[in-house]
Order: structure tokens, then sequence, then C-alpha cells
């Protein structure tokens, strides 16, 4: 057994001495304010630190394209990218998101240019009642930037935590088809 030749210093012993604390501050109980970057612009929210990403946005921030469906991470509706990788928003918490960039829906656009695959999902008709499509368009842009478009079935793996109560599956495999050869194209082409 060895013996403790000097006592541990607390975090606000460690910042007075000039040396930063072993933990990291403690967030809450009640309301903190954060900085999240949504769709390109800094926005600063107050949220308990238990507030889901998807209620910071939708009841906060007033970004409704990202969807509560199941609120319970099943569904996909909810899909937005964290510094360009998709996360369910109602099982991520807002706190966690400071300092890096989200994406919604609302985000792919270029101003009135539509982002290829919300085009593509237009001409291919890869929706019904739309509900699910927010989340459908972040996921299809998100496998599409990972290349795990290689065939129909690949995509429905990558895919398959969206799901889409009107079954329009095999319009939403066309559409992320049309942009990967719409890209493989391009590239073969330089």
């Amino acid at each position: 057994m060895t013996r403790q030749t000097s006592r541990p210093r607390l975090p606000s012993q460690a910042r007075r001495e000039g040396r930063e604390g072993t933990r990291p501050p403690e967030a809450g109980p009640g309301e903190v304010e954060i900085a999240l970057t949504v769709n390109g612009t800094r926005r600063t929210v107050r949220v308990e630190p238990r507030v889901s990403l998807l209620d910071a946005l939708r009841e906060r921030l007033g970004v409704t394209g990202p969807k509560k469906g199941c609120d319970q991470g099943a569904c996909g509706a909810c899909t937005v990218l964290v510094e360009g990788r998709r996360v369910l928003g109602c099982l991520t918490l807002a706190i966690t998101c400071e300092g890096r960039p989200v994406t919604t829906v609302e985000g792919l656009a270029d101003g009135d240019r539509l982002h290829p695959v919300q085009e593509a999902f237009i001409a291919n008709d890869a929706f019904q009642c739309g509900y699910c499509t927010p989340g459908q368009l972040m996921s299809a842009v998100a496998l599409l930037e990972e290349g795990r478009a290689g065939d129909d079935a690949e995509i429905a793996e990558w895919m398959s935590g969206n799901i889409c109560r009107c079954a329009a599956y095999p319009n939403i495999r066309a559409a992320v088809r049309q942009v990967r050869d719409a890209r493989a194209e391009g590239e073969g082409g330089r």
C-alpha cells in the first residue's frame, strides 16, 4: 500500500493555481445557455442539460424540418447531421452539440437551388405523405457522402433506420441511385 504524499487539488484550487481541473464543469440542473450552429448560423438557446437536440431545434429555435415521430430513435424522422454525421435528434442531447455544426433539411438547399438529393427525391416521387422525408433526405445525403450506395441492398441497409409508413422505399432507392450515378459520371468525365 502506498502512502499519498500530496493531497489532490479541487478544480477551483487548480484554476486558482493556473492549472486546469480534471473534471469538466457541471451544467444544470436548471437551464444553461448554449450556442448551437444550425445550418451555418450561430444561435444561443437556454436549455436544461436533459433537453434533446430535436426539442431544442423545434421548440426553442423554430427549426421544424426534423420531425418528432417516435421520440425513441426507432423511426429516423428526426435525423440531422452533426459535423456531417447523421444522428437521431431525439436521442442526442442538445448540450453535446455545442460548438459542432448541425445541419437540418432546411440547410441542404443553397438559396433557391435544391440539393441534388432533394431534386432526385422530387424527380423520383420518393415521398408520399412527406412526414419522413426530412429524415430520409438527411440519411440519403449522409450515406452518399459515406460511399454506402453501391447497390440497392446496401442503400436499403444504410437507410434502414428511416421508416416510411407510405412504403416509398423503391422510389427513395431510385433517388439515391440517381445522385450516385450522376456523381460517378461527373467524376469519370474529369
